[in-house]
């Protein structure tokens, strides 16, 4: 019998550190019971990355390991004995299935981390039960991140993370001098405002709450003794970012799929867990464990597949959204969740009862180019984008350059480059000189954020010039392009994706199939539409390629379709979407109300912009 570890650990209304401790175990069973013989590596598939299988079997023995540091911290009764032996037979290099010595940016750094915070926090259960010939293993192999090259972004915290474990249990390998010089660095990245970007050119997304934080907030309270002002800044700064974040979740606990790495899933709720690991109440307790509990509960039915592994994908397995870097054991960062387990039942964030969500209708955050909107008619929270350089990921533009997002309607990426139901546009205009390759924004050359308005420059070609307006005016979102093109394009704006399942048939093309000026769907999961404010455009609905969106394998997508000629241009539209059926401001006229631009139009945008 499969284990179900979300429809069996988190059933009620409210979730009990008793439920998450159990939850936590059972994720561990199925991957306990794939170790290889010598409990080393678990080979939870076949796909691969771009590292080498010794590091992929790592990787699936080590990432559990945030769940069950914190469970054997918290005094969880855990049998430990297949961790510690795989330990001792991959630190050993005369082992089998030694796992092999780290390189400069190897992913055997990465997954280090999880051993250091096995010694930080619990050495009794991690450390002292090895042989001393397995501790000298271990901090040997260990020790090699002080000598090799991380990426220089949160990379830097998994060296700071050894070496807290490696001097906890007086390790003479352990490098304070490389420690001060990883944080001094992390810190140059700091934003304000509880913000960091991923690096000296990195990006602001989910790696802020779930990698700067978390990590800052494990860093405070393991070493907030020996320095104490590094700490106070650790927490200080997370509890600038909290209200921001909270933002990010909608009333049912899902997360804005924004960025890469979404298949770490309910690692969006780890930065929660360490504020109170760190007893940062940076919200009231009940609200922060309302947003944690809530998450949790939101994944239930959607984490495991039918063997009971947590599976490369989102809502659902999927290939077609992975990064180059996700292997099989990859989505087992998610065990971050469990980091306050290390906690007692009677921290005030285990005994608050979990309190209902609080959102501004609209809340700009400039360090990610985000504007969050919470469209309560329509059932979802909304992520306005201004874009981000992502392009060294894959589909990085779609991860980050869309002009929207949804906790329920999601993005969704491309199956190819060609045919435009396989680019699967939502939330994005698409540009293409003959209508089997289109190009959206992507990597934009300049992007400007105010109070509730955020505007993009970006090309297209070498001689098509882009620049988007985006705002909310709930429940709508309105969008104007300014177009300037040395060449013919053909043009296609996509609504949300709509799921599609089980519909037939599944769509509707506007509120006649012949209206000009507008696109809309309806099934059974809700409502997505999209209507030109000139009336120029004509309206179709795609049928996306399956697969192509993270939270719904079927999807169709309503879309504005315009051939343009060379010269400027200016396409205005409106998009609505709901997940309880067609609102009644669809039917209603769009009146857009006039905004500043934050940059000075060259040509009138018609009163929409003044």
């Amino acid at each position: 019998m499969p284990v179900q570890p979300l429809a069996h650990a988190l059933t009620g209304a409210r979730s009990s550190r008793t439920d998450v401790a159990e939850f936590a175990h059972a994720l561990w069973l199925p991957v306990r019971d794939r170790l290889s013989p010598g409990r080393a590596a678990a080979r939870l598939g076949g796909t691969g990355a771009h590292f080498d299988d010794d590091a992929a079997g790592l990787e699936g023995f080590a990432r559990p390991l945030w769940g069950l540091v914190p469970l054997a911290a918290g005094g969880g009764d855990i049998d430990l004995d297949p961790v510690l032996a795989g330990i001792e037979a991959g630190a050993d290099p005369a082992s089998p299935e030694y796992w092999g010595e780290a390189v400069d940016r190897d992913q055997r750094l990465v997954e280090m981390a999880a051993l250091g915070l096995g010694l930080a926090l619990t050495p009794e259960r991690f450390w002292d039960p090895l042989a001393p010939t397995s501790r000298d293993h271990l901090s040997r192999w260990l020790a090699r991140i002080n000598d090799v090259e991380c990426n220089d972004n949160n990379w830097l915290f998994f060296r700071v993370l050894v070496n807290l474990g490696l001097d906890r249990v007086g390790s003479p390998l352990a490098n304070p001098a490389g420690t001060e010089a990883a944080l001094e660095r992390l810190e140059s990245f700091y934003l304000g405002d509880g913000w960091y970007a991923d690096g000296a050119v990195g990006r602001a997304d989910h790696y802020v709450p779930w990698a700067f934080h978390f990590y800052g907030l494990i860093y405070a309270r393991l070493a907030g003794e020996r320095d104490p002002a590094r700490a106070e800044r650790f927490r200080e700064r997370a509890a600038l970012i909290a209200e921001d974040f909270a933002h990010w979740f909608d009333d049912d606990g899902a997360a804005l799929p924004y960025g890469r790495s979404l298949t770490y899933r309910f690692a969006a709720s780890a930065f929660w867990g360490a504020l109170a690991f760190a007893d940062v109440e940076a919200l009231p307790w009940a609200r922060t464990r309302g947003l944690y509990t809530r998450h949790l509960q939101w994944w239930r039915g959607r984490d495991v597949d039918d063997r009971g592994v947590l599976p490369i994908g989102y809502a659902y397995p999927n290939l077609t959204m992975a990064e180059a870097y996700n292997s099989p054991g990859s989505p087992y960062w998610a065990a971050k969740a469990f980091l306050p387990l290390a906690l007692a039942e009677d921290h005030p964030f285990w005994s608050a009862v979990p309190a209902p969500s609080r959102r501004e209708p609209v809340r700009t955050q400039k360090h990610a180019a985000l504007i969050l909107c919470d469209d309560r008619d329509g059932g979802h929270v909304v992520g306005l984008a201004g874009g981000q350089n992502a392009d060294q990921f894959r589909h990085g533009p779609e991860k980050y350059d869309k002009f929207a997002y949804s906790t329920s309607f999601g993005v969704s990426v491309p199956a190819s480059g060609y045919w435009l139901h396989e680019q699967a546009g939502d939330s994005t205009l698409l540009l293409s000189e003959d209508g089997v390759q289109w190009r959206g924004r992507r990597a934009p050359e300049d992007v400007k954020i105010d109070d509730g308005i955020v505007w993009s420059r970006w090309r297209a070609f070498d001689d098509v010039e882009v620049e988007t307006w985006l705002w909310p005016q709930l429940p709508w979102q309105l969008r104007v392009h300014l177009i300037r093109t040395g060449r013919p394009l053909r043009t296609a704006e996509g609504a949300w994706a709509l799921d599609r399942t089980g519909d037939r048939p599944p769509t509707s093309r506007g509120p006649e199939p012949t209206t000009p000026g507008s696109a809309s769907a309806t099934t059974a999961a809700g409502f997505s539409g999209i209507r030109d404010l000139d009336g120029k455009r004509s309206g179709d609905v795609v049928r996306a390629a399956p697969n192509t969106n993270l939270i719904h394998p079927r999807t169709v997508i309503p879309t504005l379709l315009a051939d343009l000629p060379a010269g400027t241009h200016v396409l205005r539209c409106a998009v609505l979407g709901s997940r309880h059926g067609e609102p009644a401001e669809w039917r209603t006229p769009v009146t857009p109300q006039p905004r500043t631009p934050i940059t000075t139009p060259p040509v009138p945008l018609e009163g929409v912009l003044s």
